[in-house]
């Protein structure tokens, strides 16, 4: 609908997101990838996850997916205080300036499905543990690598690997 009423024009997104709905909501605007960025006000905490580097301990699922779509930036907080009436939660904005061609993923539905020993096992029942531990080292990964260590590119290594074997 946005490419169709704007045509010619990259259109951007400009939110303050109710918190009970901020990740499917943001999930889709990224998914659609007919904005140039799109700026939001989060709970804090979740503009904290959106931004994470791997490694830490604020580095998830969700971080992957929206560094996936965009290059995250943490502009600045929004106190309680700033609310009336005051949330018990402090709020920050965030703009998630899109990219143009996500990472070299050859299969973007592989690529977001569990990751590691365990959760590969389960998700790809028909390569063996050993299989895909043989598919981490091949990435350089070793066996008992935690997914919250992995940049985007080393899940787009391990989803590519994976792909080649199935």
């Amino acid at each position: 609908l946005v490419q169709a009423e704007s045509p010619g024009l990259t259109p951007a997104a400009c939110a303050n997101l109710p918190y009970y709905i901020t990740s499917p909501v943001l999930t889709r605007l990224l998914e659609s990838r007919c904005f140039s960025a799109v700026t939001v006000m989060v709970q804090k905490e979740v503009a904290r996850r959106i931004c994470a580097a791997p490694g830490t301990a604020d580095y998830s699922a969700f971080s992957i997916l929206c560094q996936y779509h965009a290059a995250p930036e943490l502009l600045f907080d929004v106190p309680a205080s700033c609310f009336i009436p005051q949330p018990k939660v402090t709020s920050a904005v965030v703009c998630l300036r899109t990219r143009p061609a996500p990472a070299d993923i050859r299969d973007e539905v592989l690529f977001f499905r569990k990751t590691l020993v365990n959760g590969l096992a389960s998700g790809f029942p028909q390569l063996t543990k050993a299989e895909l531990t043989d598919v981490l080292a091949a990435c350089g990964l070793p066996a008992n690598v935690r997914g919250e260590t992995l940049g985007l590119e080393g899940f787009a290594a391990l989803s590519n690997a994976i792909g080649e074997r199935l």
